[in-house]
């Protein structure tokens, strides 16, 4: 299984960030160990397509719809990502559920959508603050996997990330024992429901202020599949550093 190094860029960029692709390849090449996905603003998503051609750099979507099409104004469908040549979509990110009421209800419906157009979806889950120091992390965690994971699903073409809320954005992170507890949860969770040998597939990244100063030792543990990154992966000197150091 290769290291997934996932960028995404929120509500960050425009079209002369199309030449980010070429340059974070003069700074990073190895391509043997490590996969690489930047997930732009939907606007940018074709363009970033054409921009990467040749540089072996997948494209993803920050969220989509769970219908097809329909009168959804200012919505995009798994379909038309799917269009635009990207491969992968983020769904239930910490700020889709905090900010626009994504429930894992609606996460899983999106995911099906996803699945459905031929995509990977990447299913967020995490807990806040008060969850951590309430000592539920794993319970909240695992709860909002089995139901933000719909039941269809078979474990194939999935990826899954654990955002300690509190962690992003802020600079806090967790210790590398809560770190490797939590993706050990994970991993146990999707054993418990898609059985071991699945389950071992399941790309499982870190989403908390992963940065080049941290990335080597948390990226070394055991459960982390790769990383979800933001601030560090709007710049693609910090993006190639923290690539560099993946196992």
């Amino acid at each position: 299984m290769k290291t997934l190094i996932a960028a995404n860029w929120k509500m960050h960029g425009d079209f002369v960030w199309t030449e980010k692709p070429a340059a974070f390849r003069s700074m990073f090449s190895d391509n043997d160990r490590v996969e690489i996905l930047i997930c732009p603003p939907a606007h940018m998503l074709q363009a970033m397509v054409g921009a990467c051609a040749g540089f072996d750099i997948s494209i993803g979507a920050q969220n989509c719809h769970d219908q097809i099409s329909g009168a959804f104004t200012g919505e995009i469908s798994a379909q038309m990502v799917a269009g635009t040549g990207a491969s992968h979509v983020i769904l239930g990110h910490s700020e889709r559920r905090a900010m626009f009421g994504d429930t894992d209800e609606i996460v899983a419906a999106k995911t099906s959508a996803t699945r459905a157009a031929g995509l990977v979806p990447i299913v967020c889950v995490g807990e806040s603050r008060a969850v951590r120091e309430a000592g539920q992390a794993e319970e909240v965690g695992g709860a909002q996997l089995a139901n933000s994971i719909p039941e269809d699903a078979d474990g194939t073409n999935l990826v899954i990330a654990y955002e300690p809320v509190w962690a992003i954005g802020t600079g806090l992170v967790p210790t590398l024992v809560d770190i490797a507890t939590m993706h050990d949860h994970i991993r146990g969770c999707l054993a418990k429901r898609f059985g071991a040998h699945i389950a071992d597939t399941i790309q499982i990244l870190y989403g908390g202020s992963l940065k080049p100063s941290n990335a080597k030792d948390i990226l070394a543990l055991k459960d982390v599949s790769g990383g979800l990154i933001g601030g560090a992966g709007l710049e693609m000197d910090s993006l190639a550093a923290i690539a560099a150091v993946a196992p």
